[in-house]
Formats: C-alpha cells, structure tokens, sequence
C-alpha cells in the first residue's frame, strides 16, 4: 500500500497482478484542465486506487478520488466550495478490440504502453463529476428573470380579457 504523494507515472498491468493500492493526496493545480474550471487551485483531491485482477482475471482499477473544490458560483460570482467524487470502475484493455470484449460493468482503460501516466486518469473521471452550474444554495442576487427570492411566490392572477365575451353570451340565454 503507498500513501502520500500519488506516483506520476505507473504501469498498471503490473500494479493489477500484484494488486497493489494506491491512496494519496493531489492538488487541484498539478491537474490543469480540472483546475480550468475552478477558481482556487490549492484545493486537495484524495485518492485511493485498488489495481487488481478480477474473478475473470481482467485487470481493474477500483476505488474513489474526492474533495471540496472552489468554483465561480454562477449568480453571484463568488466562489463556492463544491464536493466533487468520482468512483474508479476501469478495466484494462491493450487496444480497442479487447475494449470492446470487455463486460459492460467497466469502463475501458486503453494502456498500449507499458506505462501511463495517474493524474490525468483522476483528473478526467473528477472533471466528470463537477456540476454544471455551480451556485450558492442560499444565494440570492437578482436574477435576469427577476428576484432569486422572488422565484417561488406564485404569480397573481390576471384576468381573462375574453371574460366580457362570456358575460354577452350568458346574457342571449
């Protein structure tokens, strides 16, 4: 079992046949892409990575990669701390062909090369899960459509303009 610092580079066939856990902290700012999308870079990311072999002998990759992450809050602007989790359910596969044979339970990880590199892995599964708009709960700037808090209040009446007409036909009976 390794902690602390996640290694850069691995090979994961060989992590899977000795089956081999990997668990550690990452900054958000080593993953530049996941960190385009935040507006902090120095939050942390656990990670805990199981490399195995399956009852079928397929090589997987099992585990978790979570955190609270800062993103711009999409009324306000302000920055707002999101939880982000991303579940690891992978199967190593050589090339397509042998992806595509895989069962459907796993997501395919194509390794051509003996070695990969970790962080982009974790960093495309966590950009995954980030929210599409992030916001505040309990924000509440006016809105294009009017008053955040105004949102809920149901809308008065209007009156029919064709009531007139219901009136004239009522009153030829």
């Amino acid at each position: 079992m390794s902690y602390g610092n996640l290694p850069k580079i691995i090979d994961p066939r060989k992590l899977a046949e000795r089956e081999v856990r990997i668990a550690g902290q990452v900054k958000a700012e080593k993953m530049p892409r996941l960190a385009s999308y935040l507006c902090q870079g120095e939050d942390e990311i656990s990670v805990d990575l199981l490399f195995s072999l399956d009852e079928l002998r397929i090589r997987t990759i099992t585990g978790s990669a979570e955190g609270h992450v800062h993103m711009t809050c999409q009324r306000c602007l302000d920055p707002v701390e999101v939880d982000v989790k991303a579940e690891f359910n992978l199967a190593i596969a050589f090339n397509e062909e042998r992806a595509k044979q895989l069962p459907r339970y796993y997501d395919p990880l194509i390794v051509e090369e003996e070695d990969i590199e970790l962080l982009p892995i974790v960093e495309e599964e966590l950009i995954l899960s980030l929210p599409l708009v992030p916001y505040h709960a309990d924000c509440s700037v006016q809105t294009s459509f009017g008053d955040a808090e105004a949102i809920d209040e149901p809308e008065p009446e209007k009156t029919n303009p064709f009531s007139v007409l219901a009136q004239l036909k009522a009153d030829k009976k």
